[in-house]
């Protein structure tokens, strides 16, 4: 994919991961042309679109002419993405929105996922391993990308999917692990937990950011998980912020029950992000979770 200029459709682009992406992508060349209701940053050209609106999406995608995608865009309300009906409306509008792309010309197209699509094991989770989602918001996910992958395969565009693990960082929504907890204990406040057994992959967002950028910028195709390859116990994670923050006396460990059907481990094999890609994390969890404890404390 050889042009004069990089133009690359970004969605999603003032959601969490959205906004770290703009820079990641400017720094690797890109002009950037964001879709949807907000802007995102002075650093992109901003078409005010509802992602919703096919016909909308259509002329926009159309007038730009882009070679590249990057879709991030989907419903992501804390504690209702996983049942809501609003997920169908997402697959229906990422379908649209891939296929006008392709036919105004666009030639590589990145999407996201989830780990939730995967069936959850003990064992670290690799991209063509079982997918078995238990949720809506996971079926979904699935859904979009072999319908994708399969008009991807007919039409010669070059497509990948990012599938996201846990991230936590600067700008996150209430009601999530690690802003909660920081949130709780620069307050003054206890925080109650589970006792915190269980092992997640959580990434800092502008590493995640970072890797989409870089896959944008790759020709590999097929999914790709988004993680740190190193899953930790959520009471790691937690000690660790009561460290920081100097209030390690009010985390409850064992003050909230967890659903019995929760996994033990969740955990990205990342050979294909690092050995294929070529790309490797800023930060390690200490370090990531001292810069979101600083930007917290100064915003």
């Amino acid at each position: 994919m050889t042009s004069s200029v990089r133009r690359v459709v970004l969605t999603g682009g003032t959601g969490f991961v959205g906004a770290h992406v703009v820079p990641a992508l400017v720094a690797r060349g890109f002009e950037v042309h964001a879709l949807g209701r907000r802007p995102p940053s002075a650093q992109v050209t901003f078409h005010p679109v509802d992602l919703l609106d096919a016909d909308a999406a259509r002329s926009a995608v159309g007038a730009i002419g882009a070679s590249h995608l990057l879709h991030l865009a989907w419903y992501a309300e804390p504690g209702r993405y996983w049942r809501s009906p609003a997920n169908l409306d997402w697959l229906a509008a990422s379908l649209a929105l891939v296929r006008t792309f392709r036919e105004t010309g666009g030639a590589r197209a990145v999407v996201a996922g989830t780990c939730a699509e995967y069936a959850w094991g003990s064992e670290p989770l690799i991209e063509y391993g079982l997918c078995a989602p238990t949720t809506l918001y996971g079926a979904a996910k699935d859904a979009t990308r072999r319908v994708l992958a399969a008009y991807a395969s007919e039409t010669g565009l070059s497509f990948a999917w990012g599938r996201l693990f846990f991230l936590y960082g600067p700008g996150e929504k209430p009601g999530r692990l690690v802003s909660s907890a920081i949130r709780a204990l620069l307050a003054g406040e206890r925080f109650s937990t589970s006792r915190g057994h269980q092992r997640r992959d959580f990434s800092h967002v502008a590493d995640a950011a970072s890797a989409f950028a870089a896959l944008v910028d790759s020709a590999i195709e097929g999914p790709v998980n988004i993680g740190s390859g190193e899953a930790v116990p959520v009471s790691t994670i937690l000690e660790r912020i009561g460290r920081l923050t100097g209030r390690p006396e009010l985390i409850d460990f064992g003050g909230r029950q967890i659903e019995q059907t929760e996994p033990v481990s969740i955990e990205a094999d990342v050979t294909r992000l690092r050995e294929e890609v070529g790309f490797y994390p800023y930060y390690d969890l200490e370090s990531g979770l001292a810069h979101t404890l600083d930007k917290t404390l100064r915003a």
